[in-house]
């Protein structure tokens, strides 16, 4: 039987390659649902290729082309409808998105019984201890995408979780990994998106650089293992070959092992339980030669520490992590403030903060929007 697969962010890195997995799989997959970015040829030859039922269109001027060159689409309003959209048996949402807007076509698709394919860290860092209930309540599977969690997850196959004594979470290092702190004051946009080992979205590629990315997975780990924070450890890996590891109480380690292609850990996702057939990127052990280790500096890298101490916090903290991080990494990017002032942001939005912690998904959606707006202002719009 062919699964119908709702893909959101399909533009994107994460979305590309999902749509690369999809082509190696036309028998077992079809894209019913899509939402489409910034660019109106990438669009186009998504929705001729792939035929979708349903779109949601980012541009407003593209909405009247598409729906003139597609008389038969349906293009819907936004990301929710999409999310929830009935498919007459599409079972299985790929949330691709990038930042915040994750969150509530995540929750969408629970409350509609659809099995969630999260690579939008995001949903989880902010809203992590209403959507993991969502998820037990709606009796619906969560299935990471993130190389990390993907490795964790496939580590845990077959495994009791009260024998796991730590989750090891790798972290490449980003492109400034080789460089010391007073050695990041004048670098670059172009030199921070320049990661050695991953071809990644810009956004994620700057929170690979100040290990924020790191920090918004040990969250984002937590709630999805619910496993407590003393037990997840970052370790700095070079090579990114292993992904992430498991420790028992045996001290015995399983290690999940690939190369740094995210389609290999969609592709887990998709075909889940079952292991689809993929041909490209087999690791070549002898080749690779060395796996080189080191531990995490946390004065090195101080977001990362701020994660940790914002999570293990809890309440309204990782929202507004979350909020500053967009807003500096957004004002960076378009050239409005330099590398380091990006932990300053982040780091006085925590330390300013009013704690809270009653949650529910309009209070966090509306914190977020006001933290990340209020920051954009204060520095100028992007």
């Amino acid at each position: 039987m062919i699964k119908k697969i709702i893909l959101l962010g399909a533009t994107g890195s994460i979305g590309s390659q999902t749509l690369d997995v999809l082509r190696i799989n036309k028998a077992l997959f079809s894209l019913a649902g899509v939402s489409l970015g910034s660019s109106l040829e990438k669009s186009i030859a998504i929705i001729t290729e792939f035929k979708p039922t349903a779109v949601v269109v980012r541009k407003n001027e593209h909405l009247e082309i598409i729906r003139n060159k597609f008389p038969e689409l349906i293009c819907l309003d936004c990301l929710e409808e999409l999310a929830s959209f009935d498919f007459k048996g599409a079972q299985m949402l790929v949330n691709a998105l990038s930042g915040f807007t994750g969150m509530l076509p995540t929750v969408a698709a629970i409350k509609a019984k659809k099995d969630i394919l999260l690579a939008n860290k995001e949903t989880l860092v902010v809203a992590g201890e209403l959507i993991m209930p969502l998820v037990k309540k709606h009796n619906v599977r969560l299935i990471p995408i993130d190389s990390e969690h993907s490795a964790i997850f496939q580590c845990l196959v077959g495994e009791d979780s009260t024998n796991v004594k730590k989750m090891l979470i790798t972290a490449s290092g980003g492109s400034l990994r080789d460089k010391k702190r007073e050695d990041l004051k004048a670098v670059t946009v172009s030199q921070v998106l320049a990661h050695p080992n991953w071809s990644m979205g810009q956004k994620i590629t700057v929170d690979s650089a100040t290990m924020m990315n790191k920090g918004l997975e040990v969250i984002e780990a937590h709630h999805l293992f619910q496993i407590p924070y003393q037990k997840i450890e970052t370790v700095l890996h070079y090579q990114s070959i292993i992904h992430s590891m498991v420790v028992f109480n045996d001290n015995s380690i399983k290690a999940q092992l690939g190369t740094s292609d995210m389609r290999m850990p969609i592709s887990y996702a998709l075909g889940y339980p079952k292991r689809l057939d993929f041909v490209d990127s087999e690791l070549d052990l002898c080749q690779i030669g060395n796996l080189t280790f080191k531990a995490m500096d946390f004065e090195r890298f101080p977001l990362l520490k701020l994660s940790y101490e914002a999570g293990i916090k809890g309440g309204n903290l990782p929202c507004i992590l979350n909020a500053a991080n967009e807003a500096a990494v957004a004002l960076f990017l378009a050239g409005k403030i330099p590398f380091l002032k990006i932990e300053e942001i982040v780091s006085k939005a925590i330390l300013e903060a009013e704690f809270q912690t009653k949650l529910d998904f309009n209070y966090l959606f509306n914190l977020h929007n006001k933290y990340y707006q209020e920051i954009i202002n204060k520095y100028g719009e992007v």
